[in-house]
């Protein structure tokens, strides 16, 4: 080939190569531009300490501009009666996702009121969807009377949570099950139906820990999803000789997940209490936070980690002017702590002047 030809061969080649980049390259800065610009936080929880259990078990928020320092909002009354979404009376355990969409808000909570029932059998869960945290549209999910065959003896269905399947293309809600009669404490999970007011199909296993787990947090950094959840260690004749906060990872939410060995805790070794761990990232920041619930001794901590796999020791404690008891946190714009700010008040006046 001569020389001339070469040099038109390589122009032919790379030609449509630089256009590709450049296409990427203005996709990628109008993808920045549309990206929204997180200014706050947004804490669901259900309260420890505000009157009767059945106050308590009910939806509340709060709002943070720094994600330490917190204020209720609506005088930390319940933004939504539980007697008007669930089937026991109650909720347990919120979740909230921001979805995919710019104006998808995604909450999954236990439908449970020990206010009326103590820890007896739950019925399932609550699924709320709104498109801009004020208006929610509810489902509710009963295992044992949706899906018989598999879960009519199922006791407990506790402590869902939501995240986007990338693969599937669906939203996935994974919750602890544990069957009337048997010990074991397993993670299912289901894709949520379109209207998110149910499942699309029979809930399937998920994963086991070695002596059990509750309180399921699913994050994805690195090409690895990380499950943080509440565990244990058995002696052999079953007692209970330590718990906390553990982790599984895996390479797809599909499993299989490695159990890690050891408590992340800062009282993996101590007599307190831990469960409820949320994990959440700090805005414009490579810190994310691993918070829970001291539900023995009435306070909410966190530790701090940049790679999700080393934590910092000493926990440290939120400010609040009120009680959570196993919340979760969202990212929030600035423009959506007005709205709210404008439907309950309560929101510092740094993010609202």
């Amino acid at each position: 080939m001569k020389i001339s030809e070469t040099k038109l061969t390589r122009k032919k080649f790379f030609l449509p190569f630089i256009i590709v980049l450049v296409l990427c390259s203005c996709s990628n800065k109008r993808d920045a531009q549309q990206l929204p610009k997180y200014d706050a936080y947004l804490f669901a929880y259900f309260e420890g300490s505000a009157g009767s259990r059945k106050n308590q078990e009910q939806l509340r928020f709060a709002v943070s501009d720094d994600a330490i320092n917190w204020k209720a909002l609506n005088n930390n009354e319940p933004i939504i009666n539980s007697d008007d979404i669930s089937q026991s009376g109650g909720i347990r355990d919120p979740h909230i996702l921001r979805g995919e969409e710019p104006k998808e808000f995604y909450i999954v909570a236990t439908d449970m009121s020990t206010a009326t029932n103590g820890w007896k059998e739950n019925p399932g869960i609550v699924m709320l969807k709104s498109e801009d945290l004020i208006s929610w549209q509810h489902g509710k999910v009963n295992l044992a009377e949706a899906y018989p065959e598999k879960f009519e003896n199922a006791y407990w269905v506790w402590a869902p949570q939501t995240i986007y399947d990338p693969v599937a293309e669906k939203y996935l809600v994974y919750f602890t099950v544990k069957f009337r009669d048997d010990d074991k404490l397993d993670f299912y999970c289901a894709y949520a139906n379109k209207d998110f007011k149910g499942f699309e199909n029979e809930p399937q296993f998920m994963f086991r820990a070695k002596y059990g787990a509750i309180d399921g947090d699913i994050i994805y950094k690195d090409s690895t999803y990380h499950l943080f959840f509440k565990g244990n260690i058995k002696d052999e004749e079953g007692n209970e000789i330590q718990n906390g906060i553990k982790q599984a990872v895996s390479k797809s939410l599909q499993g299989p997940w490695d159990e890690q060995t050891d408590f992340i805790d800062a009282y993996k070794d101590k007599r307190t209490g831990v469960e409820g761990s949320s994990i959440f990232k700090l805005n414009n920041s490579d810190t994310y936070i691993l918070m829970y619930d001291l539900y023995s001794s009435g306070r909410y901590e966190f530790q701090r980690s940049t790679d999700l796999y080393h934590f910092t020791e000493k926990p440290e404690s939120f400010t609040k002017d009120f009680h959570p008891r196993h919340g979760s946190v969202i990212s929030i714009t600035r423009e959506e702590a007005k709205r709210l700010n404008n439907k309950w008040g309560g929101v510092t006046d740094v993010l609202i002047d």
